[in-house]
């Protein structure tokens, strides 16, 4: 099931905004390409913390 930012995985609760704003986006992507929701939100979390730390 996609999410957004009303709808999302606990684990990206405490995320900043902009953070959890990419995680969703990059899980998203990651369920349209056949991985298990689990997974998905794994990567996406780590992808995404990756993101910002290069916008710092």
């Amino acid at each position: 099931m996609p999410w957004d930012e009303n709808y999302f995985p606990r684990s990206m609760r405490n995320l900043p905004e902009d953070v959890r704003r990419k995680a969703i986006e990059i899980a998203n992507a990651l369920l349209e390409e056949g991985y298990d929701e689990g997974k998905a939100i794994r990567i996406a979390i780590a992808k995404a913390k990756q993101w910002a730390a290069r916008l710092e």
